[in-house]
């Protein structure tokens, strides 16, 4: 629903009018192969977050079936990294590792836990930048406990929105993806021209509004699309798959949400349309962003960036969720759009592997600031510019929650294997060789053959976690 420019301009006449600090110099350099931007101007910087977007829901990523231009788009212009992963796939912990570059057994914040510390509030990205002269902005869902105060010290503009759904706004039935966008247009209104400014918008879609018996409620907009489509069950869907688990992953919250939503063939296939729909509402509603930034004269300095904050089971494995660390709970799609790349990186899609705890660290990169060193991420920045480097051979992943209906777990996924264990259930490990068998069907663990696999890699994530509490031993693997 494209706004109105009466709507616009009474949204826009409450936007804060903050004056530049005149902080400069600090813009990484242009591209010479382009010639866009001013090199004496920091960018500004646009972070876009979805909500249980699985990596592979987006065209660009080879899906024929979603319609997603915009966030193509971007990827064309842009670098899209096909191997990024959340190192907890659940929105709470996820979203505080976004803010701070930090690891959940790090920041200690999830569900039902304390709000987040507020030394890491003070060391996240948003709060570094509005030190140094940014403007600071975030719209939506925030999924992160803070103490009283703190969010005044992060950023200027905040208009937080959670479920429903659907809201009324003046008389106007609107959906909250659709008021997410007129809020960040807001503050588009109210930025400075000489101060940059770095805007995060946090969407609930495409999450299921879970106490809603439809579950997946996606703008009017988008009702017509997919109508005839029809999803395949994945690979690891069969019900022999599922009986072959033990009994508490079969009785865990993601398998109780798989019979709300995927328990027969025609659910599912509705429910997907319903999941994709929600994605395409966001798609269409960063085509509306994208189009006040071109009216604002702000596209040679504005950097997007664009990530989920978890992925999502459509069924594989018999669930209805993330929580785990197979692969469509923890990976997500990531895409940076940086107008200053030269057109040789436009389109490229590097193969190495980026983490939800590197966005800190790039973001603070892109502004010309230095990471704090607490800072557990890395920036991607030499990435997006295609500056040798080495590469990540492994990453930790942790889901830490004590709650009965997610068991806590813990994996190391090389580029070749993973290996996860469950801290509760030591009798359980899994092992999967994702060359061979990437839907992660076959249990290696119970493989007698495989122990050395498994010796080394378990070695790997106790070192992980080792390097992560300051207690890691520096002998290396062969200990």
């Amino acid at each position: 629903m494209p706004i109105s420019r009466r709507r616009f301009l009474s949204l826009s006449a409450g936007g804060l009018g903050i004056a530049s600090l005149g902080l400069g110099g600090c813009r990484l350099p242009r591209s010479p192969e382009t010639g866009q931007g001013d090199p004496g101007r920091r960018p500004n910087i646009i972070l876009i977050v979805t909500d249980d977007q699985r990596f592979d829901a987006l065209g660009c990523a080879g899906n024929r079936l979603i319609s997603t231009p915009n966030m193509d788009d971007l990827a064309a212009r842009g670098v899209r990294f096909p191997n990024a992963f959340v190192t907890t796939p659940i929105c709470a912990a996820s979203r505080a590792s976004i803010l701070t570059g930090l690891y959940e057994r790090t920041h200690g914040y999830t569900f039902r836990q304390p709000p987040l510390d507020q030394k890491a509030i003070a060391s996240s990205y948003p709060s570094l930048l509005r030190r140094t002269g940014y403007r600071t902005g975030f719209v939506g869902k925030l999924g992160v406990a803070m103490a009283e105060g703190c969010i005044d010290g992060m950023f200027d503009f905040f208009r937080p929105g959670v479920y429903p759904y659907s809201k009324t706004v003046k008389g106007e039935e609107m959906h909250l993806t659709e008021i997410n966008i007129d809020h960040a247009i807001e503050f588009l209104q109210g930025c400075d021209g000489g101060q940059p400014f770095c805007l995060s918008i946090s969407f609930n879609a495409p999450h299921a509004e879970d106490s809603n018996p439809d579950q997946y409620v996606w703008p009017e907009s988008c009702d017509s699309l997919y109508r005839d489509a029809v999803f395949p069950p994945p690979a690891a869907a069969a019900p022999a798959f599922f009986e072959s688990l033990p009994g508490f992953v079969k009785e865990s919250l993601n398998r109780e949400r798989w019979f709300w939503r995927f328990d027969s063939p025609q659910k599912r296939n509705e429910m997907i349309k319903g999941y994709f729909r929600m994605i395409s509402g966001i798609d269409r509603g960063i085509g509306r962003l994208r189009k006040a930034v071109r009216q604002f004269g702000l596209e040679e300095e504005t950097i997007f960036i664009v990530m989920s904050d978890n992925g999502y089971f459509l069924g594989e494995r018999g669930f209805a969720g993330k929580w785990t660390m197979h692969e469509p709970s923890i990976r997500i799609p990531l895409i940076i759009s940086d107008p200053s790349l030269p057109r040789s990186r436009q389109g490229s899609v590097p193969l190495d592997m980026a983490l939800n705890v590197d966005i800190a660290p790039t973001i603070l990169d892109m502004a010309g600031l230095k990471a704090p060193g607490s800072m557990e991420g890395e920036s991607l920045v030499p990435h997006l510019r295609g500056v040798a480097r080495k590469k990540r051979s492994e990453i930790f992943c942790e889901h830490l929650w004590d709650f009965s209906k997610i068991p806590r777990t813990e994996a190391i996924r090389t580029e070749r294997f993973k290996y996860i264990r469950y801290p509760d259930h030591p009798e359980f490990e899994e092992l999967y060789d994702l060359a061979a068998d990437p839907d992660e069907i076959t249990n290696l663990a119970i493989d007698g053959r495989r122990e050395k696999e498994l010796s080394l890699l378990r070695k790997r994530c106790d070192r992980a976690i080792a390097s992560l509490t300051g207690t890691e031993d520096r002998r290396g693997d062969n200990r």
